[in-house]
């Protein structure tokens, strides 16, 4: 089905926009903690962790160390969806009826 020439470049211009909204999403990154900074997650807009740091004190408790990076996975995930959600608010707040994102 072809779509009439003012739909076809609206279509288009949303993919693009979509696509550079996507790029942005993947450039933020978040740290979250648990255990006092005993625990460090790293994660970036997609929600994939970039990194762990584990304070060598609390390696050697293994049920502590995986409650702490549990914790600490889970506290990244909502920063990142937090930061993803404000970046989608702001690239298409002026696009968008009020309340749809």
């Amino acid at each position: 089905m072809k779509l009439p020439g003012n739909m076809n470049a609206m279509m288009q211009q949303a993919q693009k926009m979509q696509q550079r909204l996507q790029e942005e999403i993947g450039l933020i990154r978040v740290d979250a903690s648990a255990g006092g900074g005993m625990v460090t997650v790293r994660m970036d807009g997609h929600k994939k962790v970039l990194g762990v740091k584990i304070d060598p004190e609390v390696a050697g408790d293994v049920e502590m160390l995986q409650d702490l990076v549990a914790a600490a996975c889970a506290e990244a995930f909502n920063k990142a969806e937090e930061e993803g959600r404000k970046k989608m608010q702001s690239t298409l707040g002026g696009v968008l009826p009020p309340g749809l994102l």
